[in-house]
């Protein structure tokens, strides 16, 4: 039982865009020569007991985040020049890495005498990173080859040798470096972005109902104040009394955060906000009341003297901002942080047993489909236009209606035959969860475009519809299993 709630986190996991790279059939993808070059120093004159050796992978995925290993190596000078079968001279190295060319992004070759110095960093999917020096002196030479990896095309193989002459002219000198990394287009484009990044982070008091968030923007305090209900950029939920939403600003602008409770009514208060570049509000909310960030506003909101908020809008005049949700929704509403007890593991029969599994498939075939549908946008975004894309929005509608039925199915069963043993908001998180994404794709994709076509704008409003469904319909299971 349990390997089928796995399955459904599984399916339900996070949206993730994955740009793979098609190979070409036959089409060579690795600098085998210079690979081969490598290995035969190594094997040769390397120094195994100098040399630096480390593997950084996601504990999650079990996949190579970096890795880096610098071998040092020494040779007779007449061992690498005398054209023997041991002999890897200068044109040895040229060509091996002029024949791999084809595979790389990038090849650099600095003679001695080169006023030049050069590094390589190691950053891996945290940020952490580490330079290594390659070249420090202009007496040394090197040839650099960089490739996107095979695996992964998130990350760079970087292929470096250097060598010298020793004073007595006697000796070879050198190092190979063999790197792994995340691409630095991809984490300069992402420190890039983090200075343009807006971020809330959420934080709902025990006292009161987990909930949505509706999220607005405007360019002023005036175009905030006439905003439409229904003109909200994301629908953010509340999971284990949490909630996160970020996007990217060019310039400061203004927001608002408007509760949706769990009967589905919109709150009739909100809470308006600076969004500003770079930074990150964190917020608390209470029955009545909510915790603002004191040093994001003194820094750069509605005390710093920079706010674009009108000054009713700073008062609170123009808005309540919470109010006693007791006066709102019924009395009889369920309280969504109760926790719902274990239970025993029921004993399913075969026949039980293959109904869940088929269920759970059936559930993932549609996440999988409807993840395969965005990929498919990816040529349209990358144009900034959407023209001729309203079919892929139509399918994504299409497939969602199919996994909400699925989705109703596999409850249904399970309730049929009381076979959960986990807690029910734990199964409802995790759609919520995949639903929520998708709302931010559509907030990220307005920013992206501008403007978003009908079939678009359908989409959203059907992902935003099921959030606020399963959260009252979470709420509703919640008191009727208990």
């Amino acid at each position: 039982m349990k390997r089928l709630f796995i399955l459904l986190l599984i399916a339900c996991s996070t949206i993730a865009t994955i740009h793979a790279q098609q190979r070409a059939k036959g089409q060579q993808t690795t600098p085998i020569h210079v690979k081969t070059l490598f290995n035969d120093i190594i094997m040769t004159w390397g120094n195994p007991s100098d040399e630096v050796y480390s593997i950084n992978k996601n504990p999650n995925t079990n996949l190579i985040e970096s890795s880096v290993r610098i071998t040092y190596f020494v040779a007779n000078n007449s061992e690498w020049t005398d054209g023997n079968d041991k002999s890897l001279n200068l044109k040895n190295i040229s060509e091996a890495f002029k024949k791999d060319e084809p595979t790389s992004y990038q090849l650099l070759h600095l003679s001695p005498g080169t006023n030049e110095s050069f590094s390589l960093k190691a950053v891996d999917g945290n940020g952490k990173n580490k330079s290594y020096l390659v070249r420090g002196l202009n007496k040394e030479e090197m040839w650099l080859l960089c490739t996107k990896n095979a695996e992964n095309p998130q990350l760079r193989d970087a292929y470096a040798i250097k060598w010298t002459l020793s004073n007595d002219k006697r000796k070879i000198l050198g190092a190979i470096y063999q790197i792994t990394s995340l691409r630095p287009d991809i984490y300069e484009k992402d420190l890039e972005s983090s200075k343009k990044t807006f971020k809330i982070v959420g934080r709902v008091d025990e006292n009161i109902k987990d909930s949505l968030y509706n999220i607005y923007i405007a360019e002023s305090g005036e175009e905030l104040a006439n905003i439409g209900d229904d003109d909200y950029v994301a629908c953010v939920p509340v999971i284990n009394k949490r909630f996160e939403w970020q996007t990217e600003l060019d310039k400061p602008m203004v927001g608002r955060l408007r509760c949706i409770f769990p009967d589905g009514s919109l709150c009739s208060a909100w809470i308006n906000l600076d969004f500003v570049p770079g930074e990150t509000y964190n917020i608390t909310v209470h029955n009545g009341y909510f915790d603002d960030d004191q040093d994001y506003e003194r820094r750069v909101g509605r005390y710093s003297g920079k706010s674009l908020l009108n000054e009713r809008q700073k008062r609170g005049n123009d808005d309540v901002i919470i109010v006693d949700e007791s006066e709102l929704v019924d009395a009889e509403q369920p309280v969504y942080h109760q926790a719902t007890p274990l239970k025993e593991e029921s004993k399913l029969t075969p026949e039980q047993d293959m109904q869940m599994e088929a269920k759970s498939h059936a559930i993932a075939a549609n996440i999988d489909a409807i993840k395969a549908t965005y990929e498919s946008l990816k040529p349209y975004v990358d144009m900034v236009s959407l023209t001729g894309s309203d079919n892929y929005f139509k399918q994504i509608i299409k497939l969602n209606k199919e996994l909400d039925i699925n989705f109703h199915d596999f409850i249904k069963y399970m309730k049929g035959i009381d076979a959960l043993p986990f807690e029910w908001k734990d199964i409802y998180g995790e759609i919520l969860k995949f639903y929520s994404e998708q709302s931010k794709a559509y907030g990220e994709l307005y920013k992206r475009v501008g403007v978003l076509p009908k079939p678009a704008k359908d989409a959203q409003k059907q992902v935003n519809q099921l959030m606020e469904k399963y959260m009252k319909e979470m709420g509703k299971t919640m008191t009727e299993m208990k």
